[in-house]
């Protein structure tokens, strides 16, 4: 099995660069096809998302890459074919322009804005997340690679996530060996499937429960009940991230 680390991107780098443009055909193809279940309409692909913040304070977690960030990473490698950077720095790059780009994001710095999330960062707000205080961030998926059902993004219910082998054994794999490298920073679920996983994780005694923001719906604009989940468990979230740092500060 293929979990992300940097010799995976140091093998995949150089088939990315020699493509004549990465378009969607270039990517979804035999080259980058990881591993496949028929039986299930389930395909993996990769893609290099493998730079780790160990620095991270906040740990944002997604289920997997969809195809939109999956093009913006092999655009941010193919557009460094030229350049300089070491494998490290072209990752941070992809990181950087990639995740949860768009209007997804907007929607996810709103609401951690509104947890004050950014006070107990020591910035005024959660944008900077993204921009000068990359290095309090760690944006990641409990499936590391972009995973598709049927052909389409896969959303983490069907099929069910922890009950799908394949799925299962990357979710074993892929994030506690993250978490290991990190000091228990916050970990922000996007959506209940992936508090679903993490929860999963926790029972199995692979991270702290104690950590997890759960509650916090997933930011994409086609969630339509973000606002009446958000509503539902702001103040309990705003509890949990204020016992979270008084218990960083006490020990």
């Amino acid at each position: 099995m293929s979990i992300a680390t940097y010799s995976t991107f140091n093998h995949y780098k150089k088939t990315i660069q020699s493509l004549s443009s990465p378009t969607q055909e270039a990517l979804l193809n035999e080259p980058f096809l990881l591993e496949k279940d028929p039986k299930k309409k389930l395909e993996i692909y990769y893609a290099p998302f493998e730079h780790l913040n160990t620095n991270a304070k906040v740990v944002i977690v997604g289920i997997t890459p969809g195809l939109h960030q999956m093009k913006k990473s092999f655009e941010t490698v193919w557009n460094l074919r030229e350049s300089t950077l070491t494998d490290d720095e072209i990752l941070h790059e992809v990181k950087k322009n990639s995740s949860f780009e768009g209007p997804m994001r907007k929607n996810l710095i709103t609401m951690l804005d509104e947890l004050n999330l950014p006070a107990h960062l020591g910035i005024t707000s959660t944008s900077e997340l993204f921009g000068s205080h990359s290095h309090l961030v760690q944006t990641t998926s409990v499936l590391p690679y972009p995973v598709f059902y049927n052909g389409k993004n896969y959303s983490g219910s069907t099929p069910n996530i922890v009950k799908t082998d394949l799925l299962r054994d990357y979710i074993l794999q892929s994030f506690p060996k993250e978490m290991e490298h990190m000091d228990n920073p916050l970990i922000v679920p996007l959506g209940v499937n992936v508090s679903k996983a993490l929860a999963y994780l926790s029972e199995q005694g692979l991270i702290d429960a104690a950590c997890i923001l759960d509650g916090f719906p997933h930011p994409s604009g086609g969630n339509g009940h973000r606002h009446r989940q958000f509503a539902e468990n702001k103040e309990e979230m705003m509890d949990r991230i204020e016992n979270y740092f008084k218990g960083i500060a006490t020990e």
